[in-house]
């Protein structure tokens, strides 16, 4: 089992980001999960450079890899390829981090905007992880990732040799277990591990603290807010992350499998009639 959901590599988040248990865990090989510092800044181009040896080695093994996770973004560079783009100067990206704390989302967008527009046309302001990744590009390199982006490598993963599949639950069915399963996070000790990922005291613009839950939870811990509040914005803010998702998965996923996660056989009996798998 083979990681690919971005918040699941940080090791100081376990409960908040629902990472397999350690039963779980022991029951089939694990990788790429919890093997990241919440103090840097992950990306798509390290995840490939770290999946890459994981899915070498299974196949010198002889077993099949199950990549399996909720970023869309890792699902496509693995079997589309990644654009070269160089790695960004540690300087440009911790300016541009503390510019995203003064200006706000929509004032780094505004930003984006004078400096690279055919970017910040493609982006909504609501999205500052991708924003900053942006302008962390023209102003390292001086080219636009619209420019970069249109040069890709090889993908690790040829997709007519994968079986791909996006589990496509009803919308009530999903939010009945969102909520189910942010209520299971707070009496696993979700409170307690985004207490202790505060004190890290950690720099906001890091993609691990922008975390689902992570705020909440640390507010609900201090005291700020009371745990039901806390549970009510992650049950929301996973909602609408849910959403996002699924708009990926239908604009750039559309040649994949869809299945309903409570129609498992039918799901099971379709892929393993698929010709990608091995004899």
């Amino acid at each position: 089992m083979v990681n690919a959901d971005a918040m699941q590599v940080y090791a100081e988040l376990s409960i908040l980001t629902a990472r397999p248990t350690p039963a779980e865990a022991a029951t089939v090989p694990h990788r790429l999960y919890g093997h990241v510092p919440a103090r840097e800044a992950y990306s798509v181009a390290r995840w490939l450079a770290d999946v890459a040896p994981v899915l070498a080695e299974a196949a010198a093994a002889g077993r099949v890899p199950i990549v399996v996770g909720g970023t869309g973004l890792y699902f496509e560079a693995l079997t589309r390829g990644l654009a070269p783009v160089p790695e960004i100067p540690e300087a440009v990206r911790e300016g541009l981090r503390r510019e995203a704390v003064q200006l706000g989302p929509v004032g780094l967008h505004a930003r984006l905007a004078r400096r690279d527009p055919a970017m910040a046309a493609r982006l909504r302001d609501s999205d500052p992880q991708r924003i900053l990744r942006a302008l962390e590009v023209i102003e390292a390199t001086g080219r636009s990732l619209d420019d970069w982006q249109r040069t890709v490598s090889t993908p690790l993963l040829d997709p007519a040799e994968a079986v791909r599949v996006v589990l496509a639950p009803d919308r009530a069915w999903l939010h009945a277990r969102i909520e189910e399963r942010v209520g299971r996070m707070i009496e696993a000790g979700a409170l307690d591990e985004a207490a202790a990922f505060a004190r890290l005291d950690l720099d906001p613009a890091l993609p691990a603290s922008r975390a689902i839950g992570v705020q909440a939870f640390a507010a609900a811990a201090r005291g700020d807010i009371a745990p039901n509040q806390a549970l009510g914005r992650a049950v929301v803010d996973t909602r609408r992350y849910a959403r996002r998702q699924e708009t990926w998965f239908r604009n750039r996923m559309a040649d994949w499998w869809r299945f309903d996660p409570r129609n498992i056989r039918e799901a099971a009996a379709a892929i393993l009639k698929d010709p990608a798998l091995p004899a």
